[in-house]
């Protein structure tokens, strides 16, 4: 090969790989707000995998077309192609180069994983990582958490833990504030401070999922899974089921509201006075509305749990 070549094919490779990593750059944009110290995290990872993702897409794809375009057969040549048996120093290249790359994926996800301490089923409490005002601010600072005005996100992480009981069954979510003795069907949390939830099924399968957040953690039935997260956007985000729990799962939804620390104690603080009733519960709604019509819609389901009784509903 030519120096020519060589100096070529160099040249390519880092146009390739300024252009991969200005799509790993816009990766940031197509996912939700930033709302937790354990987003940055996320969406670094996602941000790798698509710039490497680009890189081998673009060279591939290039590679195809420039031989397509420059190197096809002409239209009178019928002749046999060269008879080439193998290459051995191609077949080791193309062989050592994704074995690299899988590993290299492999640890740095695993060294991701590790931080956010998301838990396995069998595993009955794990350490999590406790993020700092110094990694936060390094969010802020990046240029990645730009996405909003940066009003409704605050930075500095307080030490304090606020401890949450999370009882998920079907179809509903029961947040039970242990210290205050508060029940309620809305996740209130206050923003940089660490959160500890445990998490409890009283059925089947369910799955904790906060998008803004980044994070998603399933719940195992008689098990009790301990899971930390740190809230820095004030606002209001979606909570999920994740995990497909029955016929009225897609319903299993819970609003999240992160507030100041002085708004969340004032929410405690009222919470408390009020009497527990029973809270709005669609899928129980639902359920009674069908058994109710003459012609059943066929499906098989098993009746909803009773709709909880709590202090604060929506």
């Amino acid at each position: 090969m030519k120096i020519r070549d060589i100096l070529i094919l160099i040249a390519i490779a880092i146009l390739l790989s300024a252009v991969s990593i200005q799509i790993g750059q816009w990766s940031y944009s197509w996912l939700p707000p930033q709302a937790s110290t354990e987003s940055g995290l996320i969406d670094n990872t996602i941000s790798f995998l698509v710039t490497l993702g680009s890189f081998i897409f673009l060279g591939v794809t290039g590679t195809v077309i420039y031989s397509v375009i420059l190197h096809r057969a002409s239209e009178e040549d019928l002749t046999d192609g060269l008879p080439i048996e193998g290459n051995i120093t191609l077949e080791v290249v193309w062989t050592v180069i994704p074995v690299f790359l899988v590993i290299w994926i492999a640890g740095y996800s695993y060294n991701i994983y590790q931080q956010m301490g998301i838990q396995a089923p069998g595993h009955g409490s794990h350490p999590n990582m406790l993020m700092d005002a110094a990694y936060a601010e390094t969010l802020n600072s990046s240029g990645k958490e730009n996405l909003e005005s940066s009003d409704s996100l605050v930075t500095p992480v307080e030490n304090t833990v606020e401890n949450i009981q999370v009882d998920a069954k079907q179809w509903a979510w029961v947040f039970r504030y242990p210290e205050s003795n508060v029940t309620s069907t809305e996740l209130h949390l206050p923003v940089n401070q660490r959160i500890r939830f445990a998490l409890q099924s009283e059925d089947v399968i369910h799955g904790f999922y906060v998008p803004a957040f980044r994070v998603k953690q399933d719940i195992v039935p008689n098990e009790t899974i301990n899971f930390e997260l740190t809230p820095t956007r004030i606002g209001e985000y979606r909570l999920s089921d994740s995990q497909y729990s029955g016929t009225y799962f897609a319903a299993m939804e819970a609003n999240v509201v992160v507030e100041s620390a002085e708004d969340y104690q004032k929410w405690l603080h009222q919470a408390a006075k009020q009497k527990p009733s029973i809270a709005n519960n669609q899928a129980a709604q639902e359920y009674a509305q069908n058994e109710q019509q003459e012609f059943q819609n066929g499906w098989q389901t098993v009746p909803p749990a009773a709709p909880p009784l709590v202090n604060y509903h929506t």
